[in-house]
């Protein structure tokens, strides 16, 4: 009876193995759209940055107009963060992603939640804006995981 039951265990942890893998490599591959595009913009490189999004996209952020949707949101907002970042003064913009507080995937679409950390430098002052929160979610198409919409939020 007991190797029996010992048995039954193993064929139960192989069983459920796979799923834990299959999950795991799925939640790297969300991660690795998001790395993208913030590696990209960390760059400058807005090629990069932009390739990580869909068409259609929806972003919210902090700086005006705070909303750009459509098939070419995020080389608009793009182009409006850099026209902003002229105004005000700022250079050196770079993002840093803790830890995702959440990666959750169902099926073709996810989800992440993200501590962020932006430093830049205004007028030559080195400048941080931390416990910040960045969230985005994805969807799986022909060309693998793109950012369908995001989110910055200032804490």
């Amino acid at each position: 009876m007991l190797r029996l039951s010992v048995m039954l265990a193993l064929i139960a942890a192989l069983v459920a193995a796979p799923t834990v893998t299959i999950a795991a490599s799925q939640e790297s591959d969300v991660m690795a759209a998001v790395n993208q595009f913030v590696d990209g913009f960390n760059r400058g490189d807005q090629r990069a940055a932009t390739s990580a999004c869909a068409a259609p996209a929806s972003i919210v952020d902090d700086f005006p107009p705070h909303e750009w949707q459509g098939p070419t949101a995020c080389a608009d907002w793009y182009a409006a963060y850099l026209a902003d970042a002229k105004k005000e003064g700022i250079t050196d913009g770079v993002v840093k992603l803790g830890s995702p507080w959440h990666v959750m995937v169902t099926g073709s679409r996810a989800y992440v939640v993200a501590p962020a950390t932006f430093t830049y430098k205004v007028h030559g002052k080195p400048t941080k804006e931390g416990n910040a929160v960045f969230t985005v979610a994805l969807q799986k198409l022909g060309a693998g995981w793109r950012i369908t919409g995001w989110a910055w939020s200032q804490h």
